[in-house]
């Protein structure tokens, strides 16, 4: 495990994320994740911007492949209900001799490292734990660890990216927070065409068939304004094509995928989500 002094006080790095996560389409919302990272001369700071939007629309995944577009490591924090301040910076732990050790966190390690952050959920964090990060988002750019006792610096080339769930089971962030995490950059539902594309590219083994048949479930629900996202169209696209591999197996060769479907939408999403599936034609 890779160390680093500081004052005096030894901390042990985190790893950073190598992840299977492909942004496919939507290009404006990436040209605009960078231009905030874009620092314009010696006097100019980042921006730290805020990806928001409903749960399993990508944002996660574009905040991971624009750190990996800067060609840079990523680190991902998930924050929770239970994040506390010096889960986000330093952790004291036993090591096995007996000694304190201190663990910095993947927010810390990204600053040290000048690597790319991804504060993932970051409205499920209270406004205690959003404090201790404060001064790392302004022009101080630096976090202070009353657990270990130093000040840590962010490296010129750190950058921070939130993102932030448009949901019920979140807490507001305070005033002096939001005006720290700008610009804010809203992920919706993608078009057919790209949701079409985004299906294929995570899931190559589909067939054409199956990949038309829930493009057309997903768009008929975004018109509806249902929370179904793209994720929910690979979950019901797995699911149904595992139940006919063990039908398969079982020597149904002629299983239905359409029946599979049905089944996977319904244990998935509920009942209520059926009336959206396709009609045979």
């Amino acid at each position: 495990m890779e160390t680093v002094i500081i004052d005096g006080v030894t901390l042990h790095l985190s790893h950073p994320e190598e992840l299977p996560l492909i942004w496919v389409g939507q290009q404006e919302l990436m040209d605009q994740m960078l231009a905030a990272w874009l620092v314009l001369d010696k006097n100019d700071q980042p921006l730290n911007p805020r990806l928001i939007g409903k749960p399993g629309v990508g944002k996660t995944t574009l905040a991971y492949a624009a750190g990996r577009r800067l060609g840079r490591e990523v680190f991902i924090f998930q924050a929770t209900v239970d994040t506390r301040p010096e889960d986000l910076l330093v952790t004291p732990v036993i090591s096995d001799e007996g000694r304190i050790q201190y663990m910095a966190s993947p927010v810390v390690t990204a600053m040290i490292r000048g690597a790319v952050l991804v504060l993932d959920e970051g409205n499920r964090m209270s406004e205690k734990s959003w404090a201790s990060l404060a001064p790392l988002l302004d022009t101080r750019r630096y976090a202070e660890s009353l657990v270990a006792g130093i000040k840590i610096r962010a490296h010129p080339d750190f950058r921070l990216v939130a993102t932030m769930n448009d949901d019920a089971s979140t807490f507001e962030i305070p005033e002096y927070i939001h005006s720290r995490l700008q610009p804010q950059i809203l992920i919706d539902f993608p078009e057919a065409e790209e949701e079409r594309l985004i299906l294929e590219k995570n899931m190559p083994f589909a067939d054409s068939d199956l990949l038309d048949y829930l493009v057309a479930f997903l768009q008929l629900a975004h018109r509806h304004d249902e929370r179904y996202t793209v994720r929910d169209g690979l979950n019901i696209g797995r699911y149904a094509l595992k139940l006919r591999r063990a039908a398969r197996e079982k020597g149904r060769p002629d299983a239905d995928l359409a029946r599979f479907v049905l089944q996977a939408t319904q244990q998935i999403l509920g009942e209520e989500a059926l009336i959206y599936l396709p009609r045979p034609a």
